[in-house]
């Protein structure tokens, strides 16, 4: 399955109105519970994830769809939408305005669309295989496409505001070349790559298919690429477990940096 143009386009709407009644929610006050991994859940979880839902239903009449918020089993099928409604939700409670709607189509493995949508930021990052990778701001849509990392510059390293610890400081240690940290919240990191903002995401934390697999698809067409521990490009679905392995997303894939 490919996507049409028109179609990505549709991806792009149903993220855009998810991300209206998640900023319905932010404009007043924001309660929050814990789920049972003691993770945060709002209201704005809830109401995107339901938009995303009657969205794709109506769009994609029976493609399976897995959503954080809304599926208790992972995925059987070999096409499917993988969605998290509001992804950062740590950053949402903060008010920092980092957070993002995920909405990817996996096909066999691979992430081959993804729309990603900061709605506090104003910001649209869309992709297809065939397509692009684009980011849609108030001035228009501009082409995507990353930085090269030539073995004699600085490492723009990306990393999260509310993740990291030690196992990043050691990557750092070994790293062996003048570097800068630039953080971000969400799954903007993949898109601050996708833009030529910064070089590489190491990730040494958990993570779900859904925190990543929307904004794989755009890095992905945008020039970059996702891998696991041992090199190969990081894969969704059937016979995988929710949780990722630890990645490492790059702006130009034939850069090389330390092991995870």
């Amino acid at each position: 399955m490919q996507l049409s143009r028109s179609q990505l386009d549709t991806l792009c709407g149903i993220a855009e109105a998810a991300g209206r009644e998640i900023m319905d929610v932010y404009a007043g006050d924001i309660a929050a519970w814990s789920k049972d991994d003691a993770s945060p859940l709002t209201e704005a979880d809830l109401r995107a994830d339901r938009v995303i839902r009657e969205g794709l239903e109506r769009a994609f009449p029976g493609v399976y769809i897995l959503s954080e918020e809304s599926s208790s089993h992972g995925v059987q099928a070999d096409v499917f939408f993988l969605v998290d409604p509001l992804d950062g939700t740590k950053e949402f409670l903060k008010r920092n305005d980092e957070f993002t709607v995920n909405i990817a189509l996996v096909v066999d493995g691979r992430p081959v669309a993804g729309v990603v949508q900061a709605p506090a930021l104003h910001e649209l990052y869309f992709a297809a295989q065939g397509l692009g990778a684009w980011r849609r701001t108030a001035s228009g849509d501009e082409p995507l496409r990353t930085s090269r990392c030539a073995g004699d510059t600085p490492v723009r390293v990306m990393g999260s505001r509310s993740h990291g610890g030690d196992a990043l400081a050691g990557w750092l240690s070994r790293l062996g070349r003048e570097h800068s940290f630039v953080a971000a919240g969400s799954s903007l990191k993949f898109c601050r790559i996708a833009q030529g903002e910064a070089d590489v995401y190491p990730r040494h934390g958990p993570t779900s298919q859904w925190d990543t697999a929307a904004a794989h698809a755009v890095l992905e067409q945008a020039g970059g690429a996702v891998l696991d521990p041992s090199g190969a490009p990081l894969r969704y679905g059937p016979g995988r477990p929710i949780l990722n392995p630890y990645f490492m997303a790059l702006g130009d894939p034939a850069a090389t940096f330390p092991s995870l």
